[in-house]
């Protein structure tokens, strides 16, 4: 079993395997073709039929853990920052709130994804929507710049949240906000799992304690947060691709109990002060 390694060892194996996904159209579970990487699954956390069926198909892998751009309340005219944009769904969908005169970039650190995303974005024909690449620890948007920031299931894939969560702060304008779908954990992880960098590319074992990642949210200078839905993430996932979630859990030797109310999925918002 291949163990999790800190820092920047994690980075080039996310960044690997989400490159594989936006290729080749796998899953963040591995190589096989399901699990959270299905339309049915984006249906599942919350996205209208509606909403999927105006932008192009090439921007829905199913990576998400939640739907947070329709909560965010978006007005034309303003500028919407998606943080870990991948293929572009969120990116897309906020575009047709903002509207022409508005202004949306996505930001992205794994090539292939960004080559995706602008090639989606060309054919829906958003001219106002941008991807650009770089890390969420060091985002290269610049300051107070922004009215409202969204991120779709990525902060926990990254080993420095309170970098992330400052960087928000630091671009979004006084009185902006942030709609944030993430996974937090309950409890502590059985080993296996904990130690798995399948897990963690997977969105499960780089997920903070519910408590330590809300109060670096508020270190940050984040106020008000406020969480607007949950969901017990690992019973989704088993529901939408019981195979996958299957093997997943006898490639750890846990059962689907061990985990249950242990990986929990929450779109939560704040606002900038």
């Amino acid at each position: 079993m291949s163990e999790t390694k800190p820092g920047e060892q994690v980075v080039t194996e996310v960044r690997k395997r989400y490159g594989a996904i936006a290729v080749q159209g796998t899953s963040c579970c591995g190589p096989q073709p399901a699990c959270c990487g299905t339309t049915e699954m984006s249906r599942h956390l919350g996205y209208g039929e509606r909403e999927l069926a105006t932008v192009p198909q090439e921007a829905d892998l199913g990576l998400g853990c939640g739907a947070p751009v329709g909560r965010l309340g978006l007005k034309a005219g303003e500028t919407v920052l998606d943080l870990g944009s991948g293929p572009g769904l969120d990116a897309l969908l906020a575009a047709r709130e903002v509207g022409p005169t508005g202004h949306v970039i996505g930001v992205d650190m794994t090539p292939e994804m960004l080559e995706r995303a602008r090639a989606t974005a060309a054919r829906a024909g958003a001219a106002h929507v941008e991807f650009r690449q770089g890390r969420l620890e060091a985002l290269p948007v610049d300051d107070a710049s922004v009215d409202a920031v969204t991120s779709n299931c990525v902060i926990n894939l990254v080993p420095d949240k309170a970098a992330v969560f400052r960087e928000i702060a630091r671009v979004l304008r006084p009185g902006g906000r942030v709609v944030v779908a993430d996974i937090v954990l309950e409890k502590p992880l059985p080993e296996a799992v904990a130690k798995d960098v399948l897990a963690w590319c997977g969105c499960v074992s780089g997920a903070a304690p519910r408590a330590d990642y809300f109060r670096l949210v508020e270190r940050a200078g984040l106020r008000e947060v406020e969480v607007l839905k949950e969901e017990d993430y690992a019973a989704s996932v088993a529901q939408i691709a019981s195979d996958q979630a299957q093997s997943l859990l006898e490639r750890w030797g846990v059962t689907r109990e061990a985990l249950e109310g242990t990986v929990m999925s929450v779109t939560w918002r704040a606002v900038k002060a």
